[in-house]
Formats: C-alpha cells, sequence, structure tokens
C-alpha cells in the first residue's frame, strides 16, 4: 500500500504544479507551496501539501478530504488509492474527470452553491 500512497502523493504534485503553470501562477514560493508530504498515523495516512493537511487514507485505501488536522470528512470521499486516476488533483481539492466538473473554478463555484443552499447535492 506504501507504494500506491507514493504513486498518489507523485500524481498529486505533479497535477498541483500542472494547474500553477497553466493559470499562470507558477512562482517559485506557489511551487514550493503545493509540495507533497506523506505523515503516518495511528489510524490515518496524511498528505498534505505545502503546510496544511489536505487528504486522508484509511487502512483500506479510501481517501477523504479533511474537516481538521487529523479529522477526516466523511462526505468528502476521493476514491481509493486504485481509483486516483479518475481524478484530477489539481486546483483547489481533487474532483472526477468524469465531467461533472470540467474545471476546479466551476467546481468551487458549484460548492458554494452548495454551501449556501442555493442548489442541492445530487445523491448518489
Amino acid at each position: 500500500m506504501l507504494d500506491k500512497i507514493k504513486q498518489f502523493a507523485e500524481l498529486l504534485e505533479k497535477q498541483q504544479i500542472e494547474y500553477l503553470y497553466k493559470n499562470n501562477i507558477a512562482c517559485e514560493a506557489n511551487i514550493l507551496n503545493v509540495r507533497v508530504k506523506i505523515k503516518e498515523g495511528k489510524k490515518y495516512i496524511k498528505i498534505n501539501i505545502g503546510t496544511s493537511g489536505k487528504y486522508m487514507i484509511d487502512r483500506e485505501g479510501n481517501i477523504f478530504g479533511i474537516k481538521a488536522y487529523g479529522v477526516i470528512h466523511k462526505g468528502h470521499k476521493f476514491g481509493t488509492l486504485d481509483t486516483t486516476n479518475n481524478y484530477y488533483w489539481g486546483g483547489y481539492r481533487g474532483y472526477k474527470k468524469d465531467g461533472s466538473c470540467k474545471n476546479s473554478v466551476e467546481l468551487a463555484r458549484k460548492i458554494c452553491l452548495e454551501h449556501l443552499g442555493l442548489i442541492t447535492k445530487k445523491k448518489g
């Protein structure tokens, strides 16, 4: 499983850097702040981007977002270590490549509207 976690971390960092270049914000400071670090905890593997916690992986290989450092957000599941290539990891957070959100700006808008209650989240 450690090899899959390292592969995920490499993919995450690569797509974060690609995102910076694509959006013309790839200065040295930004690139340094998307370096990915892996920290092993008692229950979860923590994936940090820069100095911030971003994702957590349980012992079964499920990838979650976080509520607070060390606390998974079960409502923000990003597949498993076997399905990392089904997601785009650049931008603010990962999203499925199935066309449901074409870019991270559209995703951020959708998340904000859901949070404000202006649209409802689809089940399924």
